[in-house]
């Protein structure tokens, strides 16, 4: 007999961030319904599922209504940092475990929350270590004004410095604002090696565009010569920004090249569902395939032990560092092509998590910057 388990989806599904948020809810109902056909599988799940609506006040009440009310251990949700932080908390008042499947800043460890996307030695360093000798290093950083742009370009200033290049700018947006014309100018000012963009949602795909156009003007700007970088650009979003994406770069765990079956699920309509993969999607089906096989094997659910264990995943399979709870991951880069990514470089099959970038070596990522002689 399976064990019928109550578990947690927090996902918004409005506001300037739902594609992302729709991602990982796909991918976490999908991990649910390939879970609950598994006969090999101890576990049935039942999703209980609250919507913030993309309002920030609305995610830790939500958060503990569901680990008040029902009997959910386990939350798998949030999509930016800022509400993350907003649950933990909750967490921890309640014992509850969020399952994090978003890409962020690092520089965090919390007991109740299993990180199951990448941190900054998965995403920024290997993707400055690709891009510095083939573009150049001086850098201009954008990002949305919250916690995700603020700390990963800050570690990208260090990273920067680290390669013997300068931040010709640093600008922020508030979440949701679409008028990026003055970070244009800025820009075209600076002529930067490349810009790093850690905006979200609209704001990115606004300045996608604006920046195609300043391609259009000037061809210093074109993909080709001064890309833009991004750690958190999947699939999903591309419709969305449509040939303005092209050519510019991403790094990720996952990029989709068609080869995974995956299982359809069923919607309202009855109608099967294919998912639209992306690193979103398969971090948030992969916390639920971790999660089951946890507790089929009989861990208790509010105290999970990761020493020793490895999980077959979409990824290939990862472990999850028992300290951190951050999980190994493979690393590569992708360039955008038409509405999916061309994979330029496979970095490595798995880079074991390193949150607080304390065995960070700038020789071995970016060798001995050029001396320049002063006299």
């Amino acid at each position: 007999m399976k064990q019928r388990t109550e578990i947690g989806i927090l996902y918004s599904r409005s506001g300037n961030y739902r594609l992302l948020s729709e991602a990982c809810r796909d991918g976490a109902m999908h991990g649910i319904a390939t879970v609950n056909a598994d006969p090999a599988s101890g576990v049935e799940f039942v999703p209980v599922e609250r919507d913030p609506g993309g309002q920030i006040d609305r995610y830790a009440p939500l958060c503990e209504d569901i680990l008040r009310t029902t009997t959910v251990r386990h939350v798998v949700g949030c999509i930016t940092s800022w509400s993350r932080k907003e649950v933990i908390p909750v967490l921890e008042k309640t014992g509850g475990t969020l399952w994090y499947a978003c890409p962020y800043e690092g520089f965090e460890s919390n007991e109740h929350v299993v990180y199951m996307n990448a941190c900054p030695n998965q995403h920024l360093v290997p993707l400055l270590g690709y891009i510095v000798p083939r573009f150049g290093r001086n850098a201009f950083l954008v990002g949305s004004n919250y916690i995700w742009g603020w700390e990963t370009n800050r570690v990208a200033r260090d990273l920067v410095g680290d390669a013997g290049g300068q931040i010709l700018g640093e600008r922020y947006l508030p979440l949701g604002d679409v008028d990026v014309g003055r970070l244009i100018d800025e820009i075209r000012a600076t002529r930067p090696s490349f810009i790093l963009n850690h905006l979200i949602g609209p704001s990115s795909y606004a300045f996608f565009v604006a920046y195609e156009q300043l391609t259009r003007d000037d061809p210093w700007f074109s993909a080709e010569t001064c890309p833009i970088l991004s750690c958190n650009l999947t699939e999903i979003e591309l419709p969305a920004i449509g040939d303005a994406s092209q050519g510019h770069i991403a790094v990720g765990p996952f990029f989709d090249d068609g080869t995974i079956r995956w299982p359809q699920r069923t919607a309202s309509s009855e109608q099967p569902v294919q998912p639209r993969p992306s690193s979103f999607f398969v971090s948030a089906f992969s916390s639920v395939i971790v999660l089951a096989d946890m507790l089929s094997a009989g861990k208790n659910e509010g105290n999970l032990d990761f020493a020793g264990r490895t999980f077959a995943t979409p990824f290939g399979p990862i472990a999850i560092d028992p300290q951190t709870r951050h999980a190994s991951l493979p690393v590569k880069i992708g360039r955008v092509a038409g509405q999916a990514f061309e994979v330029v470089e496979e970095v490595a099959e798995r880079i074991d998590p390193d949150p607080y970038l304390s065995r960070y070596d700038p020789l071995a990522t970016f060798g001995r910057p050029n001396l320049r002689a002063v006299s």
